[in-house]
């Protein structure tokens, strides 16, 4: 049974300020726990609402209540546990590396990280005003890609200035992205959802690169950052 101080603890990490402090995590659903054990993570706390051992390890069997109480989903997935947030390693320059400007939904950072994986990038740097990876949201739209992709936070604007690569930006009026030289060496730049690339990051960009429209009317305002993600990493890898 959990106490009222274990059910405070569990929540409050939804908060960002909460999981820094703390340095944990939360994890919701039989499968993208099981990936999450498999990994180099390492667990904090099980809890599932009937017999759940992997790895030899076994949960603390919990009442549905109390599963609901301690859940950030509508509906509950049998299983909740909390990993210890893992340090980030070197970014390495030696391959295609994704950086985001600024992306706020939960849903899209998690999507791309997943897009990350899929296509074998490794290296995923997020400016400082990116949506926390850990967030539960976050967490729930990866899948466990999570485990698969070295994130970083950093000064977006710095580590851009520093670096001795090609910095491909997407912008609405680039170069279309069919007709451009890609390299398998560089940094794709993804932009706010609203806002796009911010005027600081621009000046960093050595190419600006687009997705054509191809509708008749030619009317579409704006593509979604995660849809534009997995086009622009298909056709650098494509190539």
């Amino acid at each position: 049974m959990l106490s009222k101080n274990q059910i405070k603890f569990i929540t409050n990490l939804k908060q960002k300020k909460f999981r820094l402090q703390h340095g944990l995590f939360v994890v919701e659903g039989v499968k993208t726990i099981n990936e999450l054990l498999q990994s180099d993570l390492e667990l904090e706390s099980l809890y599932a609402t009937e017999s759940f051992k992997v790895n030899a390890i076994d949960a603390e069997v919990i009442s549905e209540s109390e599963l609901n109480r301690i859940s950030f989903l509508k509906t509950p997935n049998k299983a909740l546990a909390i990993f210890k947030i893992p340090n980030s390693k070197p970014v390495d320059f030696n391959e295609l590396i994704v950086a985001l400007d600024d992306v706020r939904d939960p849903g899209n950072l998690g999507t791309i990280i997943r897009l990350c994986d899929w296509f074998g990038v490794k290296n995923l740097v997020c400016s400082k005003e990116t949506v926390d990876c850990f967030n539960p949201k976050v967490i729930q739209a990866t899948m466990g890609s999570i485990t698969r992709v070295n994130i970083t936070y950093l000064e977006l604007t710095d580590f851009l200035k520093q670096v001795k690569l090609p910095i491909f930006g997407t912008f609405m009026n680039g170069t279309s992205v069919y007709s451009t030289d890609l390299e398998n060496k560089g940094i794709l730049v993804l932009g706010n959802e609203a806002n796009g690339i911010s005027n600081e990051i621009e000046s960093c960009i050595t190419k600006k690169i687009s997705i054509p429209r191809f509708g008749d009317l030619q009317t579409t305002e704006s593509l979604n950052v995660a849809t534009a993600a997995a086009i622009f990493l298909s056709e650098f890898k494509r190539r």
